[in-house]
């Protein structure tokens, strides 16, 4: 596997972490919220490049393995948004404005797909905001 997938895989990875901070900001992660980002995974993500894992599969399915895999292990949510801000200003140059306008249109879609967003969700998605504007 080359260095390219490599990176390709590992950001979405940390998109699984970060799609996964945002849904357990309030220390709950719904069947909505997970249903949302299986959605826009498949409707969005698969299309955004050609970059597969080591199993043949498009690498946007890391979202989803990770997401599934923090709901499993339940970490905090503040460590995985963390990981997430970490993978981004290292690797800040892979976040083109369309992919930061995908992700926030994806981490907004979590957040309101249980009720609208609540406070916490809506202070996690500040940070993000924050965080692609500086």
């Amino acid at each position: 596997m080359n260095t390219t997938s490599n990176i390709g895989i590992t950001f979405y990875q940390n998109l699984g972490k970060l799609f996964y901070a945002i849904a357990a900001s309030d220390n709950v992660v719904r069947k909505s919220e997970y249903n949302s980002l299986r959605k826009i995974v498949k409707s969005k993500w698969l299309a955004v490049d050609d970059i597969e894992d080591e199993f043949g599969a498009d690498a946007a399915f890391q979202i989803e393995i990770v997401f599934d895999w923090m709901d499993y292990e339940t970490p905090n949510a503040e460590t995985c948004f963390k990981e997430f801000e970490s993978f981004f200003k290292e690797n800040e140059s892979r976040f083109t404005n369309a992919i930061k306008q995908l992700i926030w249109d994806t981490a907004n879609a979590i957040a309101g797909a249980f009720s609208g967003k609540n406070k916490s969700e809506l202070m996690m998605l500040g940070r993000l905001k924050l965080l692609f504007e500086n």
